[in-house]
């Protein structure tokens, strides 16, 4: 334990149990029970005396505190704070202690203990007007005050009441800001004052094109700036998508912050409120706060607070910060609202367990979010150089998802999100990241157990805005206990009881949500009855993902309608790169030829309905398309993926690039891509109502039914549309790359496919099957009632359970499974007789079933059905 220093005689010093405690920053979160930790835990019973800080009077020594004096304030007092005294060596706040709003006043100390006591600059009935800082330093290092660490205010059962009187605290570019300009116009400069500091959200790829300004004049909603800008900030609703920059106030007139020492070793301030503690923060500016590197010292920090209704913060500039923003751990019903954050480090809005619910968090801005101070980001996600977990692992961040860092953490669905704005971060703007059930400091417990985050619905997620991100929305890769996650994914299914999936699914909505100048997508989830509505979603490389999260359980797993998607808007950003100043804007990807498209289909089943697609033209430069298929995946596809009522302009409707590793989602068997499939319900991509559009793979597609659409790689088809599988994926994994053992080689109209897993095949197709298995499961689903295919099986003997036909006239006329033998070469025609899918298992995930299905082996059954009557038989 390190010594305390300074003069105590003229106050009172705290017992040495309050003052020190035994655990350490890193661990105490965990090995503490806060709740049985001392602290006053009511209001004196005597009279309270206000008294003011300066009179000698007020205190028992009869002087005024001095430089390095560790003061308490008894539970009896109330000091009003009335000068700006000497740095103090500490503050503990049993009664009160408030700023007067007669003069500024700025206190210096190494850390604010509040044990039921109040903290109190301005309330909200009576914002404070004049400027008060405190400034946290750090001369005694090492310092554990009631397991909560140090240089930080803290309280335990205490209250904090800080109410500053800035409440328009953002707003959006009235028209675009040109780069070398000074000015700048905005929607609503009300409030603002000369000499404060505002940034300037990023409105390109980049998140770090923020800039920050002084303001040196004012005119109506006219800003004159100490410096001109070094980007083009854009200012226009472009193709009915708002891309106008949000200009954020940084400046409040209550600002609490860490000495300056804090930039050089990250260890900032924090605000931390325990269990009993309440907090009601407006407008304050939070600067150089929270200790990079340690658990629950955060700029602000509600703790295992439990019921937090009436608490807030609200109106706050939090900047320039080395551990997130506001944290919400354990507590449920705060109002997190219209909020500024820019230059933090970790997940900024951070839902902590997974445990927490009804809190809302509204019209906040996040702008620049980074996974480190100074490091760049090791991400984990879908792209080929960051599919693995190594940045997980590294010593460099909090917890393992912070190298994949996000402006809002999500882990509990039942909150609301709404208007709020992820300006520019690193990685992920908002983050849907659901465990199976709470984590931390719930993991293992009842509650826990009770809670299911991934099976309840969402509140509410609605008005949100993300751009200059890699990834917009993630709403998929919750984390396991440990904190780590994987990019297979934690799927989404609402139920109307979470403890009884028996219960029945619910849609999850997702509704006017706008995404933009994202580098990779505006939008991936995983799930099942997922609905967005109303999105606006432009200049992104992809614009929206959804993996399935389950089979059966929903109408659809995903279903977009009512929305809009640009392809390249007005907004041309900071050309920077060769490639870029030659095409005239910049773009998206690290490699310039990626191809952008609007809608990925992937997985099983996904919607699209009443949707317009706007500028997915192919250049030169790169290629595009308004609807295509996850890059080039292995896993899941449906033939019941749709779409209706689609509108394109100045749009390539489809398009499906040729396969290349270098803009891979994953690059092993490609199943599924080869076999890419969309059902035009209406015929509003073809022009043919109920045409099926596939990738012109040569099994789909065939000259007699399809229309080959050589600039879509695809062609377009009437038949009805299936999925044949060759046995079951077990047999031929999904994921597996390289040469297959024993391969199966399917042959249609001269072409030759190697079947590496299900693919397409429609109605009325005749196939030759070669391979050197002795034995072979065929099946067919999602095909309608009397659907059938032939198969010509070479070295293949009779099966057993279906009826044996005697010519290939009468297989042909067969309204059921049968087969036919000429010579060495079997002929199976496979029919679905009922469309109910109760055969066997064929895709493991999802438990996919067969509707129809033939075991064919080069042996010869012990028997065999009667031939039909009045057929010769043929040998």
């Amino acid at each position: 334990m390190r010594h305390l220093s300074g003069l105590l005689s003229s106050c009172r010093l705290l017992p040495a149990a309050l003052l020190l405690g035994a655990g350490t920053a890193a661990n105490a979160q965990a090995t503490h029970d806060h709740a049985e930790m001392q602290a006053d835990t009511g209001p004196s019973t005597s009279a309270v005396r206000e008294m003011r800080w300066s009179d000698p009077a007020a205190w028992p020594s009869g002087a005024v505190p001095g430089e390095g004096d560790a003061v308490t304030i008894d539970r009896d007092m109330h000091v009003v704070l009335d000068v700006s005294p000497p740095a103090l060596r500490s503050l503990t706040i049993s009664g009160k202690l408030s700023f007067s709003d007669q003069r500024d006043i700025d206190l210096v100390t190494e850390w604010i203990y509040v044990p039921g006591g109040e903290l109190e600059i301005g309330t909200e009935a009576n914002p404070h007007k004049r400027n008060a800082s405190i400034t946290l330093t750090d001369n005694v290092p090492d310092e554990d005050i009631n397991t909560m660490g140090d240089r930080g205010i803290m309280l335990m059962r205490g209250t904090l009441n800080l109410h500053g009187n800035r409440e328009n605290t953002w707003t959006k570019l009235a028209r675009t800001a040109e780069r070398g300009s000074a000015r700048i116009e905005v929607l609503d400069a009300s409030g603002w004052r000369v000499g404060d500091e505002i940034v300037l959200a990023s409105t390109d790829f980049n998140p770090r094109q923020a800039e920050r300004r002084h303001i040196t004049a004012i005119s109506g909603n006219t800003l004159t700036l100490d410096s001109a800008l070094e980007y083009m900030h854009f200012g226009e609703i472009t193709f009915g998508v708002d891309e106008r920059g949000e200009v954020g106030l940084l400046t409040r007139n209550i600002r609490i912050q860490a000495s300056e020492d804090s930039e050089s070793n990250y260890f900032g301030g924090h605000i931390m409120g325990m269990v009993g503690s309440k907090m009601y923060v407006d407008s304050v500016e939070l600067s150089r706060m929270g200790q990079h590197m340690h658990l629950a010292r955060y700029p602000l920090h509600w703790h295992l607070i439990g019921e937090g209704e009436g608490q807030y913060i609200r109106n706050a500039a939090i900047h320039d910060t080395f551990s997130r923003c506001v944290t919400v751990h354990g507590t449920n019903n705060l109002l997190v609202e219209n909020n500024v954050t820019f230059n933090t480090v970790g997940h900024c809005f951070f839902m902590e367990d997974g445990i927490e619910t009804g809190n809302q968090f509204v019209r906040n801005l996040g702008i620049q979010t980074k996974c480190h101070p100074t490091l760049p980001c090791e991400p984990t996600n879908l792209t080929d150089a960051a599919r693995g977990s190594r940045g997980q692992q590294s010593d460099h961040i909090l917890i393992p998802s912070d190298n994949t860092v996000s402006t809002f953490w999500i882990t509990n669905p039942d909150n609301i999100y709404r208007d709020n704005v992820a300006a520019g971060s690193d990685a992920v703007g908002f983050w849907i990241a659901l465990p199976a059930h709470p984590t931390g400091q719930f993991e293992g417990s009842e509650i826990s157990a009770q809670t299911w985050p991934r099976r309840m619905p969402l509140r509410e997620f609605s008005g949100n805005t993300a751009h200059s991100n890699f990834d917009s929305l993630m709403f998929d890769r919750g984390p396991s206990p440990d904190g780590t996650f994987n990019v297979g994914g934690a799927g989404h299914i609402a139920y109307n009881d979470p403890t009884d999936p028996s219960s029945g699914a619910i849609p999850s909505v997702v509704d006017s949500y706008t995404a933009y100048k994202n580098r990779n997508g505006a939008i991936w989830g995983r799930g099942e009855y997922h609905l967005f509505t109303n999105l606006k979603l432009a200049d992104n490389a992809i614009g929206f993902t959804h993996a399935a999260g389950g089979y059966g359980v929903a109408p659809y797993s995903s279903r977009v309608q009512d929305s809009l998607f640009v392809g390249e808007s007005g907004n041309i950003g900071n050309p920077s790169t060769p490639e870029e100043i030659a095409y005239g804007r910049t773009l998206p990807h690290v490699t310039a030829d990626f191809p952008i498209r609007g809608y990925e289909y992937y997985d099983y089943r996904h919607d699209v309905v009443n949707t317009t697609f706007v500028n997915y033209e192919p250049n030169d430069l790169r290629e595009a398309g308004a609807l295509s298929y996850l890059l080039f995946t292995s896993f899941g596809m449906s033939t019941e993926n749709m779409v209706e009522n689609a509108t394109f302009v100045n749009a390539q409707p489809v398009h499906f690039p040729q396969i290349q590793r270098r803009w891979s989602s994953d690059f092993a068997g490609r199943a599924a891509y080869r076999s890419a499939t969309i059902h035009d319900v209406d015929g509003s991509v073809s022009g043919t109502a109920g045409a099926y559009i596939v990738i012109d793979n040569g099994m789909a597609s065939a000259e007699d039914s399809c229309v080959i659409r050589a600039n879509w790689n695809a062609a377009v088809c009437v038949a009805d549309m299936g999925r044949l599988s060759i046995d079951d994926t077990r047999q031929f994994p999904e994921f597996a790359a390289g040469p297959a053992t024993n391969p199966v080689v399917l042959e249609r109209n001269g072409k030759r496919f190697e079947y590496n897993g299900e693919t397409t095949i429609p109605s009325g197709a005749q196939v030759r099957v070669s391979t050197a298995r002795d034995s072979m499961s065929l099946n067919l689903r999602e095909m309608d009632q009397g659907s059938w295919v032939i198969f010509e099986l070479p070295g293949f003997a009779a099966p057993a359970g279906s009826a044996q036909l005697a010519s290939m006239d009468a297989l042909r006329a067969s309204n059921q499974t049968a087969w036919f033998k000429d010579g060495e070469t079997l002929w199976v025609k496979l029919v679905v007789e009922d469309a109910t899918a109760d055969g066997p298992v064929v895709v493991q995930v999802g438990t996919l079933r067969a509707q129809a299905t033939i075991d064919v082996s080069r042996q010869a059954p012990v028997a065999t059905a009667a031939l039909s009557a009045g057929e010769p038989r043929r040998e």
